[in-house]
């Protein structure tokens, strides 16, 4: 098995990543700091730091050399950080040496590094955001179609009233129109630049570096945080945690999907299902069963990435590579989540006749507490709840439906009371608020 399922060529299609897998690899990481030292280099032309043609020039070659992430292995083993390395790589392949000298002037690699990893995050929260969006498009087509197809709610796994399957796929939508709306604000507080220096001071970057970070922030399209936040890692923990509710509220999906497939219910079809390489009757939740376990990795590791972020003095060796461990690994698995509910959110159908059949069974006791609410317009509430359990009870011993005692010692209750497409709710109402609101949302 492979270190990373995300990276395995056996898994990619079990966990797929899209675009967004492309985005933390070796590769990318250097194309990203390339990218940065330019922008610093451009900033500080401008501002006169550095010679403008040595700006230029440095600009110019972040965005056309290539260096090979192995080339620099030994160095980052040795420094504990690739930017030394990629510095000198650079300063080498531009072949230009009064321009070289001045990459990287002033800054410090976690500049560098975190400022790279912020770009691909960017990326990858826009990635992400329109894999949300296909998925709360199609559960709102499923709330729409089926707003008023009754089937029975569950809970602590029992028939509890009934419901609308439009109902329960507003359910499983509503938190992640939540999370969309989320992101602008997201983006403008924790999309940041780094430039602070050694140790959070910006000693070596001159009497206007806050007006260097300022304009490389703006050319990379990320925030000025206004000050250092080597060792405040509060951005990383709001991205993280973002991409892990996410994560929770596909893995909750997948939960729901997976119990409505099983053996005795199976309410729900999957446009795909596994095949078991014993047992031919067999068609298994597979993409639910991913959705389940993404949400329970992405919840341990934003564990460890919290405590990464209780780092020593001005900055802090072991917690910074701890993140580096944690960190593409959620967001990767946000990734995953999303590319997977989209297709199964698409593919999934409800089967109205196993819903209709599990409304039924069980007596008619689904109906009970509507049973009760109808009786208290004849009697005391407490009075009416004791007569309806006495009833159930009656059904249970005597294995009758609940509708024939009552029919039996209350024939004047509307009939409807135990017709389950009356007796939904607000589900219906719910299913048609979710659904019109998922086609009003676009991608912040």
């Amino acid at each position: 098995m492979a270190g990373s399922v995300f990276d395995s060529p056996l898994f990619v299609a079990l966990f797929p990543t899209g675009d967004a897998g492309r985005l933390f690899t070796d590769s990318a990481a250097i194309r990203a700091m390339l990218l940065v030292e330019g922008a610093l280099a451009k900033a500080q032309g401008a501002q006169g730091i550095i010679p403008a043609d040595s700006a230029a020039a440095i600009s110019r070659a972040s965005l056309e050399v290539q260096i090979e992430p192995g080339a620099l292995a030994q160095a980052t083993g040795q420094n504990g950080v690739a930017v030394p390395a990629l510095v000198a790589a650079f300063r080498h392949e531009m072949q230009a040496p009064e321009h070289a000298q001045y990459v990287h002037w002033g800054a410090t690699s976690q500049d560098i590094t975190d400022t790279g990893l912020m770009l691909r995050l960017r990326q990858s929260v826009m990635l992400i955001s329109a894999d949300l969006m296909a998925t709360i498009t199609a559960l709102g087509s499923l709330a729409t179609t089926h707003a008023s197809l009754p089937m029975a709610a569950r809970t602590w796994g029992q028939h509890a009233t009934p419901t609308s399957f439009g109902a329960v796929a507003g359910e499983w939508g509503t938190p992640l129109i939540a999370l969309m709306n989320e992101l602008p604000a997201l983006r403008e507080s924790c999309l940041l630049v780094s430039l602070s220096g050694a140790a959070g001071t910006a000693s070596a970057l001159g009497a206007d570096a806050a007006l260097t970070r300022a304009d490389m922030a703006r050319a990379l399209g990320l925030h000025d945080p206004g000050h250092s936040w080597h060792t405040d890692r509060t951005a990383i923990l709001r991205l993280a945690d973002w991409m892990v509710r996410l994560t929770l509220a596909l893995g909750k999906l997948g939960e729901d999907v997976t119990a409505l497939t099983q053996t005795g219910i199976a309410e729900l079809t999957l446009g795909g299902a596994g095949a078991s390489s014993t047992m031919p009757q067999k068609q298994n939740p597979v993409v639910p069963s991913t959705l389940v376990a993404l949400a329970r990795q992405n919840t341990g590791l934003n564990g460890i990435l919290q405590g990464s972020a209780m780092q020593r003095h001005q900055r802090d060796g072991a917690a910074w590579f701890t993140e580096w461990m944690c960190l593409p690994q959620i967001v990767l698995g946000a990734a995953s989540a999303t590319r997977i509910a989209m297709g199964l959110c698409t593919t999934l159908r409800p089967n109205p006749d196993q819903m209709a059949t599990a409304l039924a069974d069980g007596l008619g006791m689904v109906h009970a507490e509507a049973l009760s609410f109808a009786l208290a317009a004849h009697m005391r509430r407490p009075d009416a709840q004791a007569a309806t359990k006495a009833l159930c009870r009656e059904a249970q011993e005597t294995r009758t439906p609940l509708g024939t005692l009552v029919r039996r010692d209350w024939p004047d209750l509307d009939a409807a009371l135990f017709d389950p497409a009356h007796q939904m709710g607000n589900a219906p109402k719910a299913a048609r608020a979710f659904a019109k609101a998922a086609a009003d949302l676009t991608i912040p």
